[in-house]
């Protein structure tokens, strides 16, 4: 698979707590230079980067990040102010434990609350798939594809565990065709990268990939 390719995919992306202008000024840069898909970075620099910018890279934020359980009017309050700083795009986390406690009606309404929020701004589910049963993500599969979302999408990065192949097949085999998939979390090579989207993910949350592509000289 040509590099460029998987560039293309990759929400080029920096969470950390500490990440300060200079670090999301340098991911755009790279974002810009590299032609990813996104740079996904937090919602205190949306407005920034998305001036810096300028229209040539579509600027991702997170939403009831990374623990989800922020209530939805939070989370649409969030989305609201997120797309008017300019984020074109936006990601998600469901509320977990309601997920857990069975309360499927309160998953799904937060969900399109957020989708309502974004004014067909495209939108991410993050289901944190370290944390649930294949059963609760085929649950979800379904959900997401009934609720107007774009993607969804495996982890936050910031839990238990990170994207996995068996995952991306699951979610193949389970959500409605017009659903996109986001593997995110732990994708640390070139070959991961591959096979992630060779197993049919759209998009690739990871900072990884840009970095071996600069370290590596390979464009």
């Amino acid at each position: 698979m040509d590099i460029r390719d998987i560039l293309s995919k990759v929400d080029h992306t920096v969470l950390s707590q500490t990440a300060t202008w200079d670090d999301i000024r340098a991911l755009c840069d790279d974002g810009m230079r590299y032609g990813t898909a996104s740079v996904c970075i937090p919602a205190w620099y949306v407005g920034r980067a998305a001036a810096y910018c300028a229209g040539k890279l579509p600027i991702c934020t997170v939403i009831g990040f990374p623990n989800g359980y922020s209530t939805t009017r939070v989370k649409a309050f969030e989305t609201r102010d997120a797309v008017e700083n300019g984020a074109d795009e936006i990601d998600m986390v469901i509320p977990v434990g309601a997920l857990k406690a069975g309360d499927t009606d309160a998953v799904r309404r937060d969900i399109e609350a957020v989708r309502q929020a974004c004014v067909g701004k495209v939108l991410k589910v993050i289901i944190e798939t370290c944390l649930l049963t294949d059963d609760e993500k085929i649950k979800m599969c379904g959900i997401v594809s009934d609720s107007g979302a774009d993607f969804i999408k495996t982890s936050t990065g910031f839990s238990t565990g990170g994207a996995t192949f068996d995952d991306v097949n699951l979610f193949k085999a389970h959500c409605a065709p017009h659903l996109k998939i986001k593997a995110a979390g732990g994708i640390s090579s070139i070959a991961d990268a591959e096979e992630f989207l060779r197993l049919g993910a759209d998009r690739l949350g990871t900072s990884r990939i840009v970095k071996i592509v600069k370290a590596e000289n390979l464009l």
